[in-house]
């Protein structure tokens, strides 16, 4: 569907509460979370660059300077934020959900998409940038394969999976606004 025809669609939707994208790094939340906004005209935050600003620097030094922990609380409390207003996109990062009080927030707050990727696809992406501050510590692939299996169980708890394998992200988009469509009731056309 070309997005002319989808952006009617799209605003007819009467969305109450932010989406919250969640999955693997690598998955594709924040290019899939900028256009998923722009075809839904809502608001796109990114939680990991929203930290970065809150924080002065980037989420590798917060890791290196503060560990993972410290970084998590961070989190936390940045998406506690965006999900407390009007409805929006949000972009969170791979490891949100393993903290108990955002796994508690993004269900009580939003409707959340499971990005889901083969660890191929993700491999291939999470290394495209050496900003990845969890897969300086060994081999990727090993440690995406690890940590998506540990994560595999709160990403499943999603209100919506969506697959985003090697392709077009476009397709990734169109697939979540299908599925939104059934979770929120259309407007009347005026």
């Amino acid at each position: 569907m070309s997005a002319s025809r989808r952006k009617p669609l799209t605003r007819r939707l009467k969305i109450d509460r932010p989406i919250a994208l969640v999955g693997m790094m690598g998955a594709g939340k924040t290019t899939v979370g900028r256009r998923l906004a722009a075809a839904l005209d809502l608001p796109f935050f990114d939680a990991d660059a929203e930290i970065e600003a809150a924080a002065g620097m980037s989420v590798s030094e917060l890791f290196a300077r503060h560990g993972e922990e410290s970084f998590r609380r961070g989190e936390a409390q940045v998406i506690e934020r965006l999900l407390a207003g009007e409805p929006i996109v949000l972009a969170t990062g791979g490891g949100a959900l393993t903290t108990p009080a955002t796994r508690k927030l993004v269900a009580e707050r939003a409707v959340s998409v499971w990005i889901r990727a083969d660890i191929d696809t993700l491999v291939k992406r999470a290394t495209r940038r050496p900003t990845r501050p969890l897969l300086k510590s060994g081999e990727p692939r090993e440690i995406i394969t690890r940590l998506l299996e540990q994560r595999t169980p709160f990403y499943e708890a999603a209100t919506i999976a969506i697959e985003s394998n090697a392709g077009s992200h476009a397709r990734t988009v169109n697939a979540i606004i299908a599925a939104l469509a059934k979770h929120f009731p259309e407007e009347p056309a005026p």
